[in-house]
């Protein structure tokens, strides 16, 4: 689906280039021909080698292209990958690629063996979970930006971990629990702290 949205905006340039150029005479076909060769093998090393690693077709998609180690594409190995397109394309439809993608566990196609490179995907990561459920309690004493992330980040990885861990967590966090009232229920501090994070989110019932 990526390689299509590709090709279609490919077209769609290809086809404003001969609208523009078509008329022009032996000049407009010369450059004409030059337009189409360019974004046919430019188009995907520009992306690749952009911030996004990705042609707009693999943005859409959430894939990137990376080097095997994990880091950004290299210039030398975004060309190879891409000039090889025409090896995986052979005999016909790129048959070449698709039988080496089916018989290497990595499913990579030539190009991509040649480079060293991966196409992955590349979601943006999640940090913290939703909060867990918990009444909301006001904290002893205003709490400056950094308690409050601290707070907020132990809430949202409270769920990632064990009860034990939590209870550890919270006790370190005892300073910034208010006192226990005489008429208000029994609570352990992990509980309480969730409530001072639910709190710090802006809830106060």
């Amino acid at each position: 689906m990526a390689f299509l949205i590709d090709l279609l905006i490919r077209l769609c340039v290809d086809l404003a280039l001969l609208m523009a150029l078509g008329a022009s005479g032996g000049l407009g076909a010369g450059l004409l021909l030059i337009g189409v060769f360019s974004i046919e093998w430019l188009y995907p090393i520009v992306f690749e080698l952009s911030r996004w690693g990705a042609t707009p077709g693999k943005r859409v998609f959430n894939l990137r292209v990376v080097m095997d180690t994990g880091l950004p594409v290299t210039p030398a190995a975004s060309v190879t990958r891409n000039l090889l397109r025409v090896a995986d394309f052979l005999p016909l439809a790129y048959g070449f690629g698709l039988v080496t993608m089916l018989l290497n566990g990595e499913c990579k196609r030539l190009g991509d063996l040649a480079a060293g490179t991966l196409v992955v995907h590349a979601g943006a990561p999640v940090l913290h979970d939703a909060l867990p459920p918990g009444e909301p309690l006001a904290p002893a004493r205003p709490l400056n930006t950094a308690e409050q992330a601290a707070v907020l980040s132990w809430a949202g990885r409270a769920s990632r971990l064990t009860p034990a861990r939590v209870e550890e967590l919270a006790q370190l966090a005892a300073p910034v629990l208010p006192p226990v009232q005489s008429d208000e229920p029994r609570r352990a501090p992990a509980e309480r702290l969730l409530g001072v994070a639910q709190w710090l989110m802006g809830r106060r019932s």
